[in-house]
């Protein structure tokens, strides 16, 4: 029977955190398994107390939205810890990505006898944080404007600050000239973002990268170009389906190593969270995360 150790973001904290984990915590007893509840205090204790469980051999548990899974999950790449997710945040795409139950006792059943399967992960490299990993995907450009709008939001909460997040952003950007190196090779374009993605999901479900698998060894990079901004609105609600690839706008490139930069400071964020300014190298790491599922 497994051990498990549920690490609670500090901003799910005693709210929804508390009340996603209290009755799968029940059931996961019942059955005869351990668990610790750990409440982090930030992001960087959240990493500690996940390396700490894994070096014990629990299984790791992050009880949060998609910054509290990378958060937990990077900490654990390459590690050989088991990894599971508790989607308590607004967007919850990773969870998404890998098809996890909401419902507490389909959960459970998944965190009792699922396997531990092993995915990819991203490699973060830039001059102002260094190296991290991260789970889902690195975005640059309009993208990260709208995700520090919604994260920023105190009075929208779940899909409403995400799209009033884009408005805002996409109504005061000005095109961007990105040099994107993948896998040495140089594409220069202007545009609106560029999104390296292991997880097909990002922004509370939409489907950016509908291509990308967690298990292939390989990153889908997503170019959104230039184009009028009522043409962009549009493709803010074809991203809930994947039908903006139809798009002339929008190129899929695909690679294991890529580097971002732009002729002016850009924010790139990662997993739902704004980590920083261009430029940002992501690599992806196959099998670096053994993930119940």
């Amino acid at each position: 029977m497994r051990q498990f150790t549920a690490v609670v973001n500090p901003a799910a904290g005693r709210s929804s955190g508390t009340a996603a984990l209290l009755p799968l915590a029940r059931l996961l007893r019942e059955a005869g398994a351990g668990l610790e509840t750990r409440y982090s205090r930030s992001l960087d204790h959240a990493r500690e107390l996940a390396r700490e469980a894994g070096e014990r051999g629990d299984a790791v548990l992050a009880v949060g939205g998609d910054g509290m899974a990378g958060c937990v999950g990077g900490a654990l790449s390459g590690t050989g810890a088991v990894f599971g997710l508790v989607p308590a945040g607004r967007g919850n795409d990773f969870a998404r990505a890998l098809g996890l139950p909401t419902d507490p006792d389909a959960l459970a059943r998944v965190l009792l006898d699922g396997e531990a399967r092993p995915v990819d992960t991203i490699e973060v490299d830039s001059a102002a944080h260094g190296r991290e990993s991260v789970l889902g995907s690195v975005y640059a450009g309009v993208d990260a404007v709208a995700n520090r709008h919604a994260n920023e939001s105190r009075v929208l909460r779940g899909a409403a600050s995400y799209y009033a997040g884009g408005l805002r952003a996409v109504a005061a950007w000005r095109p961007a000239s990105y040099r994107i190196t993948v896998d040495g090779v140089l594409h220069e374009r202007r545009g609106y973002t560029v999104v390296a993605a292991n997880s097909g999901y990002y922004g509370f479900g939409r489907q950016i990268a509908p291509g990308a698998r967690l298990d292939d060894g390989t990153l889908d990079v997503v170019v959104i170009h230039h184009a009028p901004k009522r043409l962009f609105f549009a493709m803010m609600n074809e991203l809930k389906t994947g039908a903006h690839l139809r798009r002339p706008q929008v190129e899929v490139l695909r690679g294991k190593e890529i580097r971002i930069e732009a002729e002016r400071p850009l924010p790139y964020g990662a997993d739902g969270e704004v980590d920083g300014q261009l430029p940002v190298t992501v690599r992806v790491q196959p099998g670096a995360l053994r993930v119940l599922c």
